[in-house]
């Protein structure tokens, strides 16, 4: 997403310069700011210089650091086209998409070939639901670099979340590398020809909510005559094993059998030809195992008996995603698709007297233990091994609530009521201004109007929980 490039600030400090770009381009961010700094000593007001180096603050998601840098470099030189792609993409981040579009739109002014520049400004285009501008200007920006992985896969994503499927899924396959796939994968992928008779392993790809959400497409596999193993994070295991009795799923660390063709499941809808009209299974496809489900039932119908002015809706919450590992970029994601027990609040006063259950893992799991004032909230998450004691316990709840995460799959999946909350620059997989998805029947999305405010969508899910309220009792 960042642009590097050298000047001739002076002669003898071209390879001190040339060896921080090296290393930013190969990965090795912190050791490139630290010669970028140095060089800052000697030369500060130099704009290529300070182009880089807010290029590389970006990459470390310092978003302070890098805007006054980049803010700087532009002062200095307006005609850097590279500092301002490199601006735009600091504002992009923050979500900040009118100051991105204006600083992308000064790059191209300067350097209308600028494929980046291009690249990003349809991307920003892209989120504020502008898609037939937002794919002409991909268009260009491939024209000029044609085998530029981000910009074909980022292009993939607008094409999906506009509703075309068909070329979206297409240009998805540019999500790998081909000596991505070679290495990872297989070298017999399958691209659509015949499976009679054939064993066909399909590998699991990307997080928890993306197999769960593309599982659906396996027995199509079967149906055209393979003999398939999927592999899958042992997590799932259990869930998809039940669900899916005639087909066989193996734990992703164990060794693969003997196979004709490979391929991962994202790329399933690809191969199989599917349109936003042809998506199984939205009525929901994933089963909790029986035994389980009653264990369940047993612990709720104590809650009941503890609780006996709670006679209302059996609420399920999660209201944080799993954080991105570095921490820097933890804090984006977070803000961006994630929030706190606080920001539920609203949700006591629709329903007071409903039964909350956290459904909530990881850091933001220990906000249950202080609920908003009002909140009834009960939290047995101790008792979540794995994604199919999570199942058996969504099937006893009336309702779902939760932001985008692989539990707001899994109980859509389960057939069951999901009020889901989706951050501004939302998903690819929920079509942009709907509220309804063609992939789960029982899921309603509420879109954030503004980046980083989760205060209206809230305003719409109270309204409609009321409502599912009053049809229980």
């Amino acid at each position: 997403m960042s642009d590097t490039t050298v000047d001739v600030c002076n002669e003898q400090h071209i390879h001190y310069i040339e060896q921080a770009i090296a290393l930013h381009k190969n990965g090795h961010i912190r050791e490139a700011v630290n010669i970028y700094e140095k060089a800052l000593i000697t030369y500060p007001d130099i704009p290529i210089l300070l182009s880089n180096y807010g290029a590389a603050l970006l990459d470390l998601r310092d978003f302070e650091g890098a805007l006054k840098v980049l803010n700087r470099a532009v002062q200095l030189d307006p005609s850097l086209a590279h500092a301002w792609s490199n601006l735009g993409n600091v504002y992009q981040l923050q979500q900040n998409y009118g100051a991105a579009i204006k600083a992308y739109q000064k790059c191209l002014d300067l350097t209308p070939n600028h494929a980046g520049a291009l690249s990003n400004l349809a991307m920003a285009i892209s989120a504020l639901g502008h898609f037939d501008v937002a794919h002409q200007l991909y268009c260009m920006s491939i024209e000029i670099e044609p085998d530029n992985q981000q910009t074909r896969s980022n292009y993939a994503l607008s094409l999906l979340a506009s509703g075309n499927y068909k070329e979206g899924f297409r240009e998805y396959e540019w999500r790998w590398s081909e000596e991505q796939r070679k290495h990872y994968f297989s070298d017999k992928p399958w691209k659509g020809e015949s499976l009679i008779g054939k064993k066909v392993i399909i590998s699991t790809e990307g997080g928890f909510g993306d197999m769960i959400q593309f599982c659906r497409f396996i027995p199509q596999i079967e149906e055209l005559g393979a003999e398939v193993v999927t592999t899958v994070r042992k997590e799932l295991l259990s869930l998809l094993s039940y669900s899916f009795p005639n087909l066989i799923f193996k734990e992703e660390t164990k060794p693969l059998p003997e196979h004709d063709h490979q391929i991962l499941v994202l790329s399933l809808p690809y191969v199989l030809g599917t349109d936003i009209k042809t998506i199984p299974f939205a009525e929901g496809y994933l089963k909790a195992q029986p035994k389980k489900i009653e264990s369940w039932k047993h612990r709720l119908r104590d809650d009941e008996r503890d609780f006996p002015q709670q006679s209302g809706l059996k609420i399920g919450l999660v209201w944080a995603g799993a954080p991105h590992p570095e921490v820097k970029a933890a804090e984006l994601a977070n803000r961006r698709r994630s929030t706190d027990l606080s920001t539920f609040a609203p949700l006591a006063q629709a329903v007071p007297d409903a039964i909350f259950y956290s459904l909530q893992i990881g850091e933001k799991s220990q906000q249950a233990n202080n609920p908003p004032k009002g909140f009834c909230l009960l939290d047995h998450t101790d008792y979540l091994h794995d994604f199919s004691d999570t199942a058996a316990f969504i099937v006893n709840l009336d309702v779902v609530v939760a932001v985008d995460t692989s539990t707001a799959h899994l109980a859509a999946a389960l057939g069951k009521p999901v009020l889901m909350l989706s951050r501004f620059d939302q998903c690819w997989r929920w079509l942009y201004g709907h509220t309804d998805t063609p992939w789960y029947k029982s899921m309603t999305i509420y879109q954030q109007e503004q980046p980083f405010d989760w205060s209206q969508p809230l305003k719409r899910l109270c309204k409609d929980l009321r409502a599912i309220g009053k049809t229980k009792i």
